[in-house]
């Protein structure tokens, strides 16, 4: 696994991390569709939480946990 592989994924967990909270939101008491814009937030952030560990999932299972070393 490459040292940048790891980085990558190591930043786009920080990213998802900042944006679990919507602190912008805080104040407001906007609606849409019925509910609270703050809970279309974690409606959207938790979809595309779920999307990435799909793909870090099927990509890169294991890193930082598995030895490097030769596969085969």
């Amino acid at each position: 696994m490459s040292r940048a592989r790891v980085v990558g994924w190591a930043v786009v967990a920080l990213v998802l991390m900042a944006l679990a909270v919507p602190w912008f939101l805080w104040d407001s008491a906007r609606l849409a569709f019925g509910l609270p814009l703050w809970l279309w937030w974690h409606v959207g952030w938790m979809a595309l939480a779920s999307a990435v560990f799909a793909v870090f999932a099927r990509t890169d299972w294991g890193i930082g946990v598995e030895g490097v070393g030769r596969r085969g």
